[in-house]
């Protein structure tokens, strides 16, 4: 009877961490999806509002400032009370600030707005990472990791993409009226499927232990000093490219279907990167896979800017892999770098820090692009991911010296 009873006790836990870290994917999918269509909706702003480039730009920092701003924040909601209600109800902010777009007829309106969405969406990088981390430990935590970063590519591929659809069908504002519906479902989807018991700190004897880096404390800082900033850089090239990558596009002659194919493109190529570069990581090496990553992201930038349309297209999904295949591998670094017990904190702060550079980025490229041209703030773009390269020797110390514990 016993035996049963552990039996049907162990069945139950397994079923819920499984709705747990489904949810947590679905959050990642959902919110990850929001932010990159933004990118896509860029040139029909900026044509129906009169935008200049560097207006542009701000409009995504809002949206990017807001969202580094809650990350912390949220973060500490995560190790005090409920992962649950804070991220169902984030995510309803933003999706009803996705719905509500349809009305926005000025740049105030569309800015205000963005900001709103932003703060709502800044919970789900930090409450969802935290919430797989308090339900799964050892090697599972990383694997379990691994899976919801991907999550957030599929989300950047299917959003987009459906957004192209609706868009063509019934233009940008019915389009996002309609996501926004769907925003507002995966909003009721979370706060049914995550678990009651993922509410408030689980009893001390039931915590799961996730990876943690017993280095020396100088060391560690250091080397989470340098990650952040490695981080920082690889964000703003980005999220600099995707900006103006619809324009330099249009520039070409595609038009707006053409634009939402190739973000698509882009975007599974970076689902695809997540995978490939997590895998290349264990046989190249942290520090080799980022300097390889680095430098395919800044040799196919350069060919963007060069290559016919046509070409163009069918080198997006390389682009995709390098340029988002850096961040798998400094996302599953950080708790590696963290300190002991604090691995939701130190991802709040490193969400903050990349999702900052993420945010600044846009509005310093926009006003770059208005002085000197889309060809010159590429090439700048281009300047900035090769600036990571010195950086990694920094790291190296930090790095070598974890892959030596036992």
């Amino acid at each position: 009877m016993m035996s049963a009873d552990t039996t049907a006790t162990s069945a139950r836990e397994a079923i819920s961490r499984g709705h747990t870290f489904a949810a947590a994917c679905l959050a990642h999918i959902l919110h990850d999806g929001y932010s990159s269509m933004l990118y896509l909706l860029l040139p029909s702003w900026q044509t129906e509002l009169a935008l200049s480039l560097t207006q542009v730009g701000i409009l995504k920092t809002l949206y990017s400032a807001a969202m580094a701003v809650g990350q912390v924040p949220a973060s500490r909601l995560s190790e005090r009370w409920s992962e649950k209600l804070p991220l169902a109800a984030g995510t309803f902010i933003t999706a009803a600030v996705v719905f509500a777009l349809h009305w926005a007829m000025t740049p105030l309106a569309l800015g205000l707005l963005l900001a709103i969405g932003g703060l709502g969406a800044s919970v789900q990088h930090p409450l969802a990472s935290a919430l797989i981390s308090r339900t799964y430990g050892g090697s599972a935590l990383r694997a379990k990791l691994g899976t919801y970063n991907f999550a957030g590519d599929l989300g950047k591929m299917i959003i987009p993409a459906l957004l192209t659809v609706l868009i063509a069908a019934f233009g940008w504002r019915s389009g996002t009226a309609w996501i926004g519906v769907l925003g507002v479902g995966t909003a009721a989807v979370l706060l049914i499927a995550v678990p009651q018991r993922a509410d408030g700190p689980a009893p001390e004897g039931q915590k799961h232990t996730p990876l943690r880096a017993p280095l020396a404390e100088p060391v560690r800082r250091r080397g989470f000093a340098v990650l952040s900033a490695v981080g920082m850089l690889d964000s703003a090239t980005r999220t600099g490219l995707l900006t103006f990558l619809p324009f330099i596009l249009a520039r070409k002659g595609a038009d707006a279907a053409i634009v939402g194919s190739a973000l698509s493109l882009v975007f599974a190529g970076g689902a695809v990167g997540k995978f490939a570069c997590g895998a290349l990581a264990t046989r190249l090496g942290i520090l080799r896979t980022v300097a390889a990553t680095e430098l395919g992201t800044a040799s196919a930038i350069l060919l963007v800017l060069i290559l016919p349309l046509s070409v163009c297209l069918a080198l997006m999904p390389v682009l995709g892999i390098m340029l988002n295949g850096t961040s798998s591998v400094l996302y599953g670094t950080v708790p590696e770098l963290s300190p002991n017990g604090h691995e939701a904190r130190a991802f709040g702060f490193f969400y903050t820090l990349t999702i900052g550079a993420d945010a600044i980025a846009p509005t310093l490229y926009g006003v770059v692009a208005d002085a000197v041209g889309l060809s010159g703030t590429i090439l700048l773009v281009t300047v900035v991911v090769l600036l990571i390269l010195p950086l990694l020797a920094v790291l190296r110390p930090a790095v070598e010296e974890h892959r030596r514990l036992p």
